[in-house]
């Protein structure tokens, strides 16, 4: 892992971030004692997981006409 004092990496820090994930990282030390290990974040997979939960909820068989009625009334003004 390749060690860079503190002037360095405030000078070439962008260049430093660019390689870090070939790099697997590097440390920052100050007057040759090493204080920092900047290493790349591992990034869960966020995937969708289809059908997680089936079987645990039930959708009523009237869900699309549910409160109609209801909806209705308050499009038209009755209470």
């Amino acid at each position: 892992m390749e060690t860079v004092n503190i002037h360095e990496a405030k000078t070439h820090l962008s260049r430093l971030l660019d390689r870090l994930v070939s790099s697997g990282g590097f440390i920052i030390a100050k007057a040759g004692t090493p204080i920092a290990k900047i290493v790349p974040l591992s990034v869960p997979d966020e995937r969708t997981r289809l059908g997680f939960m089936a079987g645990q909820l039930r959708i009523p068989p009237d869900f699309d006409s549910m409160g109609a009625a209801e909806i209705e009334a308050l499009f038209d003004g009755r209470p």
